[in-house]
């Protein structure tokens, strides 16, 4: 599946304009950072791809299983480490106040690695720009 993103940015520091299809979002800098802080920046976006992935593929499966299971709460804490070029992503599920057998719990914890971000962020990826 090809995802095609417009990010535009005018001369109001940082804030971008950011457009998929039919939906727009925007993205800013913090103002530690310069920017006006009226919207997610780059990082958070990157960790919200992960956990809505995440959240949704276990919803699609949990459905399909015709569980019980009403609440996906999941938290993304994303470090980056540029000295090393290494970053790591902290990733904590809970079904609310559902208890979950360790059977359903292991299957759902092998359900969210399968999830297509990450997915694609443990393969390799390339970055092809051209100016």
């Amino acid at each position: 599946m090809g995802v095609k993103v417009k990010a535009t940015l005018g001369t109001e520091k940082y804030y971008t304009e950011v457009i998929a299809g039919e939906n727009t979002l925007i993205t800013d800098e913090p103002v530690d950072k310069g920017g006006g802080n009226k919207g997610f920046n780059p990082f958070e976006i990157l960790a919200t791809s992960l956990a809505s992935c995440t959240a949704a593929t276990l919803r699609m499966y949990i459905d399909r299983k015709g569980w019980d299971i009403p609440v996906i709460n999941v938290e993304v804490d994303l470090e980056n480490f540029p000295q090393t070029k290494t970053a790591q992503f902290c990733r904590v599920i809970d079904f609310g106040t559902t208890a979950i057998s360790e059977d359903i719990r292991d299957k759902l914890s092998k359900i969210a690695d399968a999830c297509p971000i990450h997915k694609i962020l443990t393969n390799n990826i390339d970055i092809l720009t051209k100016i």
